[in-house]
């Protein structure tokens, strides 16, 4: 394989990704010499930047006990008592009997699904589900099919046909998407998970979990259904401003998969004082009720300035600005990033062949103001 004349196809079919060298102050990004907004970030609710919440946590008793580091797996000697207190604390929050923390989104969508599902599991995933559950389905031994996004008659439609030939269906979804920001319909999915006895449903609310919900539960909270989901998951690196994941399930899983989940075996745990931070950060979610309807407020203003070109596709604070040609897209990206807007290009792979956009990611701490000059801006470009 020559790996330089794939590198030189990408970058001449505009498909080249580097890392970017950029600076952080608080909502800003500095590269160059430029000072940007942040519209890329996944601190939704503006926590990552709060040097109160960080001060007020290091002053904690918490920030004094944890170590930095576990030095092992949970399953040897990494398994501090503070894991078992947050994973009690989530699972009594969703009202469930169990959950369980992983080390990141990926680890736990790349271990869950190989561990839980056979050759008599069929997986059902829509189209558009993250990379890494479609990951954690190729890793693992089970059937599966893709089902049109969002297309839930053709969901039923494999259901009635598969339900009776294998042991166990699970039909997977995220719930806010993460390229197109529209949302799954959850009762939807519980509904047609209640016609058969032997289908389990799997969710992903990374992006959801801290701004969808009364207390930030995500939109299975917000839909009333998160006690009807068997494998609930979330991750903490978002909008709850540390790093790691969870599943909210029952207890017979979480004990399978401690037993069977190669990620959860074979990793070292994150550092204790990290699982400290996050529980800090969990307690406080309900108080954060005003910056979930800032974000939603200015979200929804931005979606209807790019209603045509993507608005009207989302339901959440993932804005897409479809631009269609990569070549095209990058050229958009950089123009907006020099009026003072750090927005970065999605291309193919991650999207299909002429369907390229900015992905505006926005959090509670972007301004009414900022979002307006921003919708200037984008008019001005498309005149």
């Amino acid at each position: 394989m020559n790996y330089q004349t794939i590198l030189s196809e990408l970058e001449a079919s505009g498909n080249l990704r580097r890392l970017p060298e950029v600076t952080h102050e608080g909502r800003w990004i500095e590269r160059e010499g430029q000072r940007m907004l942040n519209l890329s970030s996944n601190d939704y609710l503006g926590l990552a930047t709060r040097s109160d919440l960080q001060a007020e946590f290091l002053a904690s008793e918490a920030a004094q006990r944890w170590p930095l580091s576990s030095s092992s797996s949970r399953l040897l000697t990494g398994n501090f008592t503070v894991y078992t207190a947050l994973e009690q604390r989530i699972a009594r929050d969703f009202g469930r009997e169990a959950a369980l923390l992983f080390n990141s989104g990926y680890h736990a969508n790349t271990g869950i699904l190989p561990a839980l599902a056979d050759k008599q599991t069929l997986i059902l995933a829509d189209k558009l589900v993250h990379a890494s559950l479609i990951d954690g389905i190729r890793l693992g031994e089970a059937p599966f099919s893709r089902y049109r996004h969002n297309d839930y008659t053709q969901l039923e439609r494999l259901l009635a046909k598969n339900a009776s030939t294998y042991e166990t269906i699970i039909v997977v979804t995220e719930s806010v998407f993460s390229m197109d920001g529209d949302v799954a319909d959850l009762p939807r999915l519980v509904a047609l998970k209640r016609q058969y006895p032997n289908v389990m449903l799997y969710v992903d609310e990374a992006h959801a979990i801290g701004v969808r919900g009364e207390r930030g539960l995500g939109v299975a909270e917000e839909c009333g259904c998160m006690e009807q989901i068997d494998l609930l998951v979330g991750t903490f690196g978002k909008a709850l401003a540390s790093m790691g994941a969870y599943v909210v399930c029952s207890e017979v899983i979480r004990s399978y998969l401690i037993n069977k989940m190669r990620p959860l075996i074979f990793s070292t745990a994150l550092p204790p004082l990290q699982i400290a931070w996050t529980q800090f950060l969990w307690e406080r979610l309900p108080d954060w009720q005003a910056e979930r309807e800032q974000l939603r407020t200015q979200s929804r203003r931005l979606a209807a300035a790019l209603r045509g070109r993507g608005g009207e596709i989302s339901d959440s604070h993932i804005v897409p600005f479809i631009v269609g040609d990569s070549r095209d897209c990058v050229l958009t990206a950089e123009q907006l990033q020099r009026k003072g807007f750090y927005c970065l290009p999605v291309r193919p792979p991650t999207v299909p062949q002429g369907t390229s956009r900015i992905r505006f990611s926005l959090t509670a701490a972007i301004q009414p103001e900022e979002i307006d000059r921003l919708i200037q801006v984008i008019g001005e470009e498309r005149s």
